[in-house]
């Protein structure tokens, strides 16, 4: 009896194993949101870290959050890194591209509570006088998270505080 449980068990962990083998390399989250505002402003609230305490989701869920800003204020090399609760872990994010007032694209590197390697891209296009933002972060599955994916998917983890993050920049950007 044992035998055909053990037997069964390894069918199992091999079957979840070969269809995470199966899953895409890479990920994919965004959102999208018109705010009334001009490129110029919502850009500049994205463009610099510094003002991220205004909108990000993920801003206000550790007060103790340590924060450290180098580079310069804003565009490309800017750099903006934090250390906090298990809430928001640590990691750092870099301005590595910014054609203001269209596209800015971040490194992002996560350090705790785990570790990943990811890209954030915002995206803005002027329509009357409305701008278009778009907010992506992509980057690729190791095969750990393929496995894991197969339980909870990336969108579903972070899309509601993309969601958030989005309507505060909203909020921030027509005040």
């Amino acid at each position: 009896m044992l035998k055909i449980i053990a037997i069964v068990i390894v069918v199992a962990i091999v079957a979840v194993l070969g269809f995470a083998a199966t899953r895409p390399d890479s990920f994919r989250v965004q959102r999208e949101v018109d705010i009334k505002a001009p490129p110029e402003k919502v850009f500049a609230l994205i463009d610099d870290f510094h003002h991220w305490t205004a909108w990000s989701p993920w801003e206000k869920l550790d007060p103790a959050m340590k924060r450290t800003y180098g580079g310069p204020n804003n565009g490309k090399g800017a750099n903006y890194a934090w250390e906090g609760s298990s809430k928001v872990g640590a990691g750092r994010m870099e301005i590595v591209d910014a054609a203001s007032p269209a596209r800015i694209q971040i490194q992002l590197d996560f350090l705790k509570p785990f570790e990943a390697h990811n890209t954030a891209e915002f995206t803005l296009k002027p329509a009357g006088d409305l701008t278009h933002v778009t907010w992506a972060m992509y980057g690729p599955s190791p095969f750990i998270s393929k496995v894991m994916g197969l339980f909870f998917s990336m969108d579903k983890v972070i899309g509601k505080d993309f969601e958030t993050g989005l309507a505060n920049l909203k909020s921030a950007a027509e005040s």
